[in-house]
């Protein structure tokens, strides 16, 4: 199973998007969203939802529950 802060790293990567364009579209430091990738905090659902429309893949997806991007 693939942890959340190595899916959200993975999709940043592939998107080339900067993690400081990231914490302007969650509202947070880039610090904060730098914990997210490594693993030491979690965003709320709110930020969830809002990451899984920006790489447009299902919170499932972003969450590891699923490895089909698709599912919504």
């Amino acid at each position: 199973m693939v942890d959340f802060c190595d899916r959200l790293k993975k999709l940043r990567l592939e998107k080339g998007t900067p993690q400081k364009d990231l914490s302007v579209l969650l509202g947070v430091s880039v610090r904060a969203y730098q914990f997210y990738e490594s693993g030491d905090r979690e965003p709320n659902i709110e930020n969830i939802n809002k990451l899984a429309d920006f790489f447009e893949v299902s919170a499932d997806y972003l969450l590891g529950r699923t490895d089909d991007p698709a599912t919504r």
